[in-house]
């Protein structure tokens, strides 16, 4: 399993908090492969080599340039070998059985290509608003991103359609679980909640009025969504 981390100004405390939950996790065969997209806190740089240091499944590279989410994200593929690619964001937790639970379901369904679980939101350290979501279902994806957290790709999936695509940084996840679909994508979900979304003033968990470039990415991924497989 290679988890996939795209790095940017995180604060100090929640990029810890990610990190460790990764190396909490019950099921211990993954590499967690992070990238940097050119941060410019100091703290980023120091935290990042200390982890990679203590720990050999951790790899991180640094990108030269900022390039938002999306070619960060990607930055971050491209160091992944294993067969499944697990994605994660910096501000964000996993519960310690998520891994375990989505290689079960490899185990069970070789032929899988996408899984996905149910999420909650993390403020104040505490588990607040789950989303318990319905089973696989590709009409309600044409209308909104359900899939979200946590997302689980057959890595030769994602190579196959070029992993994730600039400019639709906003809606990459969405975009990338649509893209998925037209190729046909074996999906299974996971009635579990394996993922801890935080609610922070830079990420998204707490209203899309966070990045105000959202909604007129959302509007044109559906204007184009009529070209995906139904």
């Amino acid at each position: 399993m290679s988890i996939i981390l795209p790095v940017y100004n995180v604060q100090e405390d929640y990029l810890k908090e990610c990190i460790e939950s990764v190396e909490r996790q019950y099921y211990t065969n993954w590499q967690l492969c992070i990238a940097d997209d050119c941060s410019n806190m100091p703290h980023i740089k120091k935290i990042l080599d200390e982890y990679q240091t203590q720990n050999s499944k951790i790899l991180v590279t640094y990108r030269s340039e900022n390039g938002h989410i999306s070619a960060c994200s990607n930055t971050a593929l491209e160091m992944a070998t294993g067969e499944y690619i697990v994605l994660l964001d910096n501000d964000d937790i996993l519960s310690d059985f998520a891994l375990y639970e989505v290689v079960k379901v490899i185990n069970e369904h070789s032929d899988v290509d996408l899984i996905f679980s149910n999420e909650d939101k993390w403020l104040d350290n505490k588990r607040v608003q789950p989303f318990f979501k319905k089973n696989w279902g590709i009409q309600l994806l044409m209308h909104m991103n359900y899939i979200c957290h946590l997302s689980v790709y057959r890595t030769s999936l994602l190579k196959q359609i070029k992993g994730f695509r600039i400019g639709y940084e906003g809606v990459q996840d969405w975009d990338l679980a649509l893209r998925a679909i037209q190729n046909n994508a074996n999906v299974r979900h996971i009635p579990k909640i394996l993922y801890h979304w935080r609610i922070s003033p830079t990420s998204t968990a707490g209203g899309e009025k966070k990045k105000n470039y959202i909604k007129e990415k959302q509007k044109m991924l559906i204007e184009n969504s009529k070209k995906y497989t139904m």
